[in-house]
């Protein structure tokens, strides 16, 4: 497949890096446009001398309309918002623009397993990713969890199976992008200051499936209400997932085990007492990654292996530390409301929830609900600790803290033995921090501080 010859990446990224470097390597000449100086992008040093020596252009500091409206090709970075002018003015010309997963995804020789959804993403693609190599096959694990798709397919392309966890605004720039096994979580209300409302976002999300076929799969969490709903003519095989037995679901939760059922196979059963994850949400994930293992042919034994072993992953309910009887729990990967509601009906005793960062839109009244039977107390930071005071009010007694270190002692005054402190913000991490990780790398440091002056 031809590539375009002038091709205009749209932020500096992973993603948008990883595509430059492989687009130049096509004989492509390729220029990168992005908003920030480069004193203000967090890039090894050295980065921006290695790309100009490759021959790649660089326009820093803000974006020129006729970079965008001169180029034969735009990848944009998933962060960058579609209704920027520039970017109006190149599509308004006829100007293809797509990200890097759509790229990759054409030059792509690889069966591909990709995961959307507003919560668990990061999860089921790495239960997916554990399970099949227990079964002998070989894994590229990618896409949105830091791995772009372009570095595979810069490669030699080795693997069995490509699994990808693939966001909203991924799917905003796909076109052809078709994976043999894809699979929607669920959706609740997330990213509305970039959507118009909740249905422009879940059309995203179903954007995963869009250009599926016969002869592959969509796999669809049926306690979802939107999910639930959504069917598929004539396209891929559907299975389905929920935590009861109901007819048209081929796995569920049975006395505290899964049980999963492909038509025309074995029932199969999993025990789940190894399992260390909290939450039924934990276990709706795993029921995902067991379909998909399921339909991939690969033996229950392997994916039993998985379920004993699998520790989860960092800034996901991960337990911190305990200090005089009192549990730090980060789940700074809670980054919207249903995320943090799951977080905190994970656990059945008394709750301090931390939460705030910055706001994306969302109604806080859910969160309020699920807060007002199970959280003892909320200490709020962040740009949107006013709105989150107005919407707990009265209903959950809550202080505002000047950052993570004052939030934790804030939270750990109001702690008894045998509570749980809970890092859940609700919102993202932008307004304070780089990026989740870094908050929850900062709570964790606040937890240690205080252990050591505890």
């Amino acid at each position: 497949m031809k590539i375009e010859n002038k091709v205009l990446v749209v932020g500096l990224g992973e993603s948008g890096l990883a595509a430059a470097r492989w687009l130049v390597r096509q004989g492509s000449q390729v220029t990168v446009s992005e908003k920030q100086t480069g004193s203000d992008l967090d890039l090894d040093n050295g980065v921006l001398g290695d790309l100009l020596r490759s021959g790649i252009k660089l326009e820093l500091g803000g974006h020129k309309v006729k970079t965008f409206t001169e180029a034969d090709l735009i990848v944009v970075s998933p962060g960058v918002p579609l209704d920027i002018r520039p970017l109006v003015e190149a599509r308004g010309k006829g100007i293809p623009i797509i990200g890097e997963i759509e790229l990759a995804s054409r030059y792509l020789k690889t069966a591909c397993i990709a995961v959307t959804g507003t919560n668990g993403k990061s999860t089921v693609v790495n239960l997916i990713g554990d399970i099949l190599p227990r079964a002998g096959k070989s894994v590229f694990v990618g896409g949105n969890i830091g791995r772009p798709l372009t570095n595979y397919v810069g490669g030699e392309q080795r693997a069995d199976y490509v699994v990808l966890e693939v966001s909203s605004f991924q799917l905003d720039t796909t076109q052809t992008f078709s994976p043999l096994v894809a699979l929607i979580l669920n959706v609740s209300p997330d990213h509305l200051d970039r959507y118009a409302d909740y249905y422009s976002y879940a059309r995203s999300k179903e954007r995963i499936s869009a250009n599926q076929r016969p002869g592959q799969i969509l796999i669809l969490n049926d306690d979802d209400p939107l999910l639930g709903k959504l069917q598929h003519k004539n396209g891929p095989t559907v299975y389905r997932y929920g935590l009861k037995s109901k007819r048209g679901r081929h796995a569920f939760l049975d006395n505290g085990q899964i049980k999963a059922k492909l038509p025309g196979e074995k029932m199969i059963t999993l025990n789940l007492e190894r399992f260390s994850l909290p939450g039924n949400h934990n276990r709706a994930n795993l029921m995902a990654a067991t379909l998909t293992s399921l339909a991939l042919r690969i033996s229950p034994s392997a994916i039993q292996e998985v379920i004993d072993d699998f520790e989860g992953l960092p800034h996901r309910t991960e337990l911190v530390d305990t200090v005089r009887g009192v549990a730090f729990y980060n789940d700074s990967k809670a980054t919207n409301i249903d995320a943090a509601i799951k977080s905190i009906t994970s656990f059945t005793g008394p709750v301090v929830l931390i939460a705030g960062g910055r706001h994306k839109g969302s109604d806080y009244f859910p969160l309020v609900e699920a807060a007002s039977d199970r959280v003892k107390g909320a200490v709020l930071l962040g740009e949107a600790s006013c709105l989150l005071a107005e919407a707990f009010g009265n209903k959950v007694s809550w202080a505002k803290a000047t950052n993570m270190i004052n939030a934790v002692s804030l939270a750990f005054d109001q702690a008894q033995e045998g509570d749980v402190v809970l890092l859940a913000p609700a919102c993202s991490s932008f307004d304070m921090f780089r990026d989740f990780k870094h908050r929850g790398a900062v709570f964790r440091e606040a937890v240690k501080r205080l252990r050591n002056g505890a």
